[in-house]
């Protein structure tokens, strides 16, 4: 049985290294852009986001955006008056008050909902309040928007982190994607064939109205990738790249915080089904983690464990992440345990709002 077990591992092993080889060739990395962007709609929801703003707004303000709206959706903390402050600097960048979250919507979504209906851009861009967007980046998003001719583009923003949980768990995020979705297929019509992050979405306004905007994806976890499945299915189509060095985001300053984060919406990867999910960790754990003590009993296992560090540090070349971080590999399934048992359970709490996946049987 560990046999069996063994050479399925080695399958999906080789499986994830072999379209991580083909995006190493492929997948696009945002470039300094000659032109400079134009009727752009900068577009940032904000609960609670005070402390992240007063760091990235200086470099949203640096974009060419035509205008910058920030929407407090019910903050708590100094969201709005950090926003008015810097508005008093820039008469682009304007507050928006948010309404009340109606019955049936997540937080997210309605507040870019309602960003959506206030953009006067040709170009509506969402991007969160932690990502930090260098001088360019904007003029890079659109010349790639423009390049593809795709109603969407979505950066994968470059992920700083300082924490050992940081290094460990957030280049899963960018394994989730290079390690399995071939770059070629976001040129076939295929809607499954389409990824999306909501940190950083530009949307041509034909397109995203098409697609039905986020009101289309209003109690959806992954509305990112539903809405990006969207704009594939109206014909819109779609481009990803990788932030490189324009654009990178901070996620998590504590491993309380990325265990919340993360496990809010890991199980939608795996179709909502618990039974994946636990299979989903035992592969982790005996591929990256198991595999070393097991090679002490059979040396085949010292095989897989060295595809598993190798495929980490072609990722880590990917994404400019330093290779010894590679090293780190073994711990991801330990410090990823509690994020899957956050992930298995019916409710969940984010930004201060609580929702239920499931009702209990």
């Amino acid at each position: 049985m560990l046999g069996l077990i063994f050479y399925l591992l080695l399958a999906w092993l080789a499986l994830k290294l072999g379209v991580l080889l083909l995006n190493l060739l492929l997948f696009p990395t945002l470039r300094p852009a000659s032109s400079p962007a134009r009727g752009v709609s900068l577009l940032v929801p904000a609960r609670n986001e005070a402390a992240n703003l007063e760091k990235t707004l200086p470099g949203l303000l640096q974009q060419e955006a035509q205008e910058i709206l920030v929407l407090d959706d019910g903050s708590t903390d100094a969201t709005a008056q950090v926003v008015a402050r810097f508005a008093q600097q820039d008469p682009r960048l304007r507050l928006i008050p948010g309404q009340p979250k109606p019955e049936g919507w997540l937080g997210k979504s309605w507040a870019c909902w309602q960003l959506a209906q206030a953009a006067q851009g040709q170009v509506l861009l969402f991007t969160d309040a932690d990502v930090y967007w260098q001088p360019g980046a904007l003029a890079a998003v659109q010349a790639l928007l423009e390049q593809s001719r795709a109603g969407l583009v979505s950066v994968y923003p470059h992920q700083r982190t300082l924490g050992l949980a940081e290094r460990v768990l957030l280049p899963l995020i960018d394994d989730a994607l290079l390690c399995y979705l071939p770059h070629p297929l976001l040129a076939t019509p295929f809607p499954l064939a389409a990824a999306a992050n909501g940190q950083v979405m530009a949307f041509v306004r034909p397109a995203y109205w098409a697609a039905g905007g986020h009101a289309a994806v209003r109690a959806e976890v992954l509305e990112d990738v539903r809405l990006a499945q969207r704009v594939k299915a109206a014909g819109g189509g779609l481009g990803l790249a990788l932030g490189g060095r324009l654009i990178a985001v901070r996620m998590y300053r504590s491993y309380a915080a990325l265990v919340e984060g993360l496990g809010k919406n890991l199980i939608a990867f795996h179709g909502q089904s618990r039974l994946l999910l636990g299979f989903s960790y035992a592969g982790h754990l005996l591929a990256y983690t198991l595999c070393w003590p097991l090679a002490l009993w059979d040396t085949r296992w010292l095989a897989l464990g060295c595809l598993g560090l190798l495929e980490r540090v072609l990722l880590g070349w990917k994404t400019a992440r330093p290779a010894w971080e590679a090293l780190l590999l073994p711990l991801a399934p330990l410090l990823a345990l509690p994020i899957y048992l956050r992930a298995g359970q019916g409710r969940y709490t984010w930004k201060g709002r609580a929702y239920t996946r499931w009702k209990p049987s």
